[in-house]
């Protein structure tokens, strides 16, 4: 058989089995709501007494540290000093943020998100941060999210005005924007699933650096 025969039927039976596959998970799902006897509203969670914190930024910096992460305050220093300080070595720089004119990547114009693989240092921008476990509130704002994963370090700004206490007070001010997306982060990639050993920077950064700004 000739190899562009045996590509074409290949791709023919991929494309079955993704039907078959979508087929199947749309009969499975229309079977669980034909069956559905009583249906329940949302329990009430306003009750709940959540944890909270005489001084939330002192604890959010604490936990920050906790996980691995590093945090410091800009004060009146330039972004762009501030990242060649941090990271003098560092080659690719990548993000968005109009105030950060050293960067040689922008995850707007990039053609893929492939495009970002190398990336040495990747600036984002987060929305609040939470005191309970050092997990910061960051919303898709660029084209390609890759940045917020592939960057080897990455550098969060963060207005320290803007720390909530616990998850419950972060879910409630969760917003999405066009791009439908975000997520929270805390601290640099980690997992000790292996042997309960540590490794820093297993699926995401090796480092993250939160820079609170006024």
């Amino acid at each position: 058989m000739k190899k562009e025969k045996r590509k074409q039927i290949f791709h023919f039976s991929l494309f079955t089995l993704t039907l078959i596959i979508m087929s199947n998970k749309e009969d499975i799902l229309k079977r669980y709501r034909a069956n559905v006897r009583e249906k329940y509203d949302m329990p009430d969670l306003s009750d709940i007494r959540a944890i909270t914190y005489q001084d939330p930024l002192a604890q959010f910096i604490t936990m920050s540290q906790n996980v691995g992460g590093k945090v410091i305050e800009m004060g009146d220093r330039d972004i762009n000093t501030l990242i060649r300080d941090l990271y003098p070595e560092a080659k690719e720089i990548a993000t968005n943020l109009p105030e950060v004119t050293i960067a040689t990547r922008n995850p707007d114009t990039v053609g893929r998100a492939r495009d970002l693989n190398g990336t040495d240092v990747g600036v984002i921008r987060g929305v609040f941060g939470v005191a309970e476990n050092g997990c910061i509130w960051i919303p898709q704002t660029m084209k390609e999210k890759a940045v917020m994963f592939i960057s080897e370090n990455l550098i969060i700004l963060l207005p320290k005005s803007e720390i909530v206490n616990n998850m419950h007070e972060a879910y409630r001010r969760v917003e999405f924007n066009d791009y439908g997306y975000g997520t929270f982060i805390s601290g640099p990639s980690k997992t000790a699933d292996i042997a309960q050993v540590l490794v820093m920077g297993a699926q995401a950064a090796r480092s993250v650096t939160v820079v609170l700004t006024d």
